[in-house]
């Protein structure tokens, strides 16, 4: 009885690390609830060269990311199918894809995949949010340094989040967001 008296902190803390690592949907709960979505990142605009990127598409016709700047915000994923915090949050955004392809120009650049890859992997889950591989490099200002990452920019080209990690993006929380800022 002792031991658990002066042990009970560090059992209670071994669960919860243990609950986080066997069940990554509730590190994501627990993230949302805990630490939603920050203030807007107000210093960081892309420019119009950040946006010269050329896009074959894989599901909608191909483009220049630059054609989707300007009317709604963007959604802009980078992603791959060999990654699975990407496979992880892929359910949510096609969620949010479905409650708001009229709102949100959505581009989900598959990384360092096959194009035979990535329409498999959309055929076997029946996911229709638009995806695309980039056919000319990706500046450095957007190019990630983890996966996946998503930038939600808007119609300026500001960077209204930039998430570096898996996340629930059909969330009350990601929804709000959206809602305040296209007010």
């Amino acid at each position: 009885m002792t031991f658990l008296r002066k042990n009970i902190f560090y059992i209670i803390a071994v669960v919860f690390v243990a609950v986080l690592y066997l069940f990554p949907s509730v590190k994501l709960k627990i993230k949302d609830l805990f630490f939603p979505i920050a203030a807007i990142e107000n210093a960081v605009t892309l420019q119009d060269s950040d946006y010269d990127v050329e896009l074959k598409g894989i599901n909608v016709p191909s483009t220049n990311l630059k054609n989707l700047k300007g009317d709604k915000l963007v959604f802009l994923n980078f992603w791959g199918t060999w990654c699975p915090p990407c496979r992880e949050e892929w359910p949510t955004i096609q969620q949010l894809y479905e409650n708001r392809k009229g709102q949100i120009e959505f581009v989900l650049i598959a990384m360092q995949d096959q194009e035979d890859t990535v329409v498999k992997f959309l055929k076997e889950n029946n996911y229709t949010a638009p995806v695309y591989i980039a056919q000319s490099p990706v500046s450095k200002n957007i190019l990630p340094k983890a996966f996946p990452t998503t930038f939600l920019l808007d119609k300026n080209g500001r960077i209204l989040l930039k998430e570096d990690a898996s996340k629930d993006w059909n969330s009350k929380s990601v929804n709000e967001f959206i809602d305040n800022v296209t007010k």
